[in-house]
C-alpha cells in the first residue's frame, strides 16, 4: 500500500478568500459493491461502486449508523463518513470487463474556501449530497475551459459549473502534473497508453454553497456550486457555506496498455462525462468543525492538526463491509461476461436512458451500445500553474493558462476515429483561445512557511475591452506566485 506523504502544497487557488484545507486519506475501499442509499435506497443499486468510509454502511444507511460504525477505511477515527463513486472497468474486445486497480484508495480534500467576513459551516447531522449526473454523455461548453476571469453568465450556469467539476487527470509523473478539472471527459485508450503512465485520476468537486437543509429529495437541491467552481460567489438562496468536498480516486489504465478495448465506469459511461460522487455525513459535528476552526497547517495534512485521533495505514486497510446476502453471487471485480448488474454501456452524446436497480440477471457477453460511439475531443498533455502536492499524483492544481491558450491550434476539432459501424459525431465547435495579457512587475514579497519559500509577485497588466463605443483602458493587478521548494529544489508557478 502506497502512503500519501506530501511534498509541500499551498492552496493559493484563488485571490481574496480563505483556503485552509485538509486531505482525508482513505487507504482502502471497505467494498466493491452495488450499494447506494441515496439513489436506490433499500435494493439493490444500478450498477457498482468503489466505496469507503465507515463499514456499517447499507442499502439504507442512516446517520446513527455510520456513526456506530466498528472502523472507518479513512485515517482520521472519528471520520464515519461514507464516500463513494463509480468503479472503472475495462472492457476488452470479447465483452469481458474487469476492475481497474485502485492505486492508494481515495482522497477526500475538505477545502475551506470562502470570501472575507463569511463563516464555514460543519455538515449537520443526517446531512447527505450527490455531484454529477451518471446519465451525462456530453460536455455543453467549450473546450478548454476559458480562464475565469473571462467567464460570463453562460459559463456560470449550475449545470456547466457541475460539468466543470468533474476532472480525469492524466497521469506522468516524470512530467509537472496536469491542474485538475482540465480534461471534463475521459481520454481514448491510445492517448492514455501514449500519455498517462501512472493511470487517471478521476476527480470530482462537490458543490459548497447550502440552503440549510441536511438533503434534498434528489440530494443535490439543498446545494448550489459559487460561480468559479472551487470559489466565488454563492447563488442567492444559498448563502451558507460548507466545506468543498473534492473526491480523487487514481485507476492504473496503464496496466492494460496495449490490450485491445476500452476503459468504461461501472454506470455504463466510456466518455467520463457522466461520472458523480456521493457522500453521507458520519463525523460528530463538533470535531467536524473544530477541524474547521483549527486545521489551517499549510501542508493539508492530517496529522498537522491537533483536532483528529489518527490510526495506521493497516488499521484503514482492515476496515470492510459485511457484503448483503443479496449480493453475494455478484462478482464486480470480474473477469466476468460485461459490467455488474448486467449495464449497457451508452456512449451519447444523446443523454442515457435510466438503468435499472435491482437488476440480478447475469450481464450479456458482449454489452451492446445504445446509440452510436461519439467522437471525443482531445486535449494535449499540459502542466498546471501549481506544484504536484504528493509523490503518487494526488492534489488539486491551477490551470496553466498561458500554456494552454498557446496549444489551442492543436485541441481544435481534433477527434477520435470513428469504429467501422458507427458513424463519428461532428467534433465540437471551438472558440479561440484568448491572448493572455502580459504586463511589468510592481512589486514582489517573500514569506516562508513549512520550509518552503513562496514570493509573490504583483504584475501590472493593462488589459483593453471592446465595445459598441469607446471604451477607456483598464488597468489591473495579477498575483503570480512562484515557489521554491529549499528540500526538493521545485519551482512552480500560481
Amino acid at each position: 500500500m502506497k502512503s500519501f506523504t506530501s511534498l509541500s502544497v499551498t492552496m493559493a487557488l484563488l485571490s481574496g478568500t480563505t483556503h485552509a484545507f485538509w486531505r482525508m486519506e482513505c487507504h482502502d475501499r471497505i467494498a466493491l459493491a452495488r450499494i447506494d442509499p441515496l439513489v436506490d435506497p433499500g435494493t439493490v443499486s444500478q450498477h457498482s461502486h468503489a466505496i469507503h468510509g465507515g463499514n456499517a454502511f447499507s442499502m439504507d444507511v442512516t446517520y446513527e449508523q455510520l456513526r456506530a460504525s466498528e472502523c472507518t477505511s479513512c485515517l482520521a477515527t472519528d471520520d464515519k463518513s461514507a464516500y463513494w463513486t463509480p468503479s472503472m472497468h475495462f472492457q476488452y474486445e470479447n465483452g469481458t470487463t474487469e476492475v481497474v486497480r485502485q492505486v492508494g484508495g481515495m482522497l477526500a480534500y475538505y477545502l475551506l474556501f470562502a470570501n472575507s467576513g463569511e463563516e464555514i459551516e460543519a455538515f449537520p447531522e443526517g446531512f447527505r449530497m450527490l455531484a454529477g449526473d451518471t446519465r451525462l454523455r456530453n460536455f455543453t461548453g467549450p473546450v478548454p475551459d476559458p480562464e475565469k476571469s473571462l467567464w460570463t453568465a453562460k459559463d456560470k450556469t449550475q449545470l456547466l459549473l457541475g460539468q466543470k467539476a468533474i476532472g480525469m487527470n492524466c497521469l506522468n509523473y516524470a512530467k509537472d502534473p496536469e491542474p485538475s478539472m482540465y480534461r471534463h471527459f475521459l481520454p481514448d485508450k491510445d492517448y492514455m497508453d501514449a500519455n498517462c503512465v501512472n493511470g487517471i485520476r478521476a476527480e470530482i468537486f462537490f458543490p459548497s454553497c447550502w440552503n440549510g437543509d441536511p438533503d434534498s429529495d434528489n440530494h443535490k437541491d439543498h446545494m448550489a456550486y459559487p460561480d468559479l467552481v472551487n470559489g466565488g460567489t454563492c447563488p442567492e438562496g444559498f448563502e451558507k457555506r460548507v466545506p468543498s468536498l473534492f473526491f480523487e480516486t487514481i485507476w492504473d489504465t496503464y496496466a492494460f496498455k496495449d490490450a485491445k478495448g476500452q476503459f468504461v465506469f461501472a454506470n455504463g459511461d466510456p466518455t467520463g462525462y457522466g461520472y458523480h460522487g456521493d457522500f453521507i455525513m458520519g463525523w460528530n459535528v463538533d470535531t467536524l468543525q473544530s477541524g474547521i476552526e483549527q486545521c489551517t497547517n499549510e501542508s493539508g495534512q492530517l496529522k498537522d492538526c491537533p483536532v483528529f485521533e489518527l490510526q495506521t495505514e493497516a488499521d484503514c486497510d482492515k476496515c470492510k463491509l459485511s457484503m448483503p446476502h443479496v449480493l453475494s453471487d455478484d462478482d464486480c471485480a470480474g473477469p466476468a461476461d460485461g459490467l455488474c448488474g448486467n449495464v449497457a454501456i451508452q456512449y451519447g452524446p444523446e443523454y442515457a436512458s435510466a438503468l435499472k436497480p435491482g437488476n440480478s440477471e447475469a450481464p450479456s457477453a458482449v454489452p451492446t451500445p445504445t446509440t452510436p460511439v461519439q467522437a471525443m475531443p482531445t486535449l494535449p498533455y499540459t502542466t498546471a500553474k501549481s506544484a504536484v502536492t504528493d509523490q503518487y499524483g494526488g492534489g488539486l492544481s491551477v490551470a496553466n493558462v498561458n500554456g494552454i491558450a498557446s496549444q489551442a491550434s492543436e485541441i481544435n476539432a481534433q477527434a477520435a476515429a470513428p469504429t467501422d459501424d458507427a458513424p463519428a459525431a461532428p467534433a465540437p465547435t471551438q472558440p479561440p483561445a484568448p491572448e493572455q495579457p502580459h504586463g511589468s512587475i510592481v512589486s514582489t514579497t517573500t514569506y516562508t512557511s513549512a520550509g518552503v519559500v513562496y514570493e509573490v509577485a504583483i504584475e501590472e497588466v493593462a488589459v483593453y475591452v471592446t465595445v459598441e463605443a469607446p471604451a477607456p483602458q483598464k488597468r489591473h493587478a495579477h498575483h503570480m506566485h512562484h515557489r521554491r521548494d529549499r528540500e526538493h529544489g521545485l519551482l512552480g508557478r500560481y
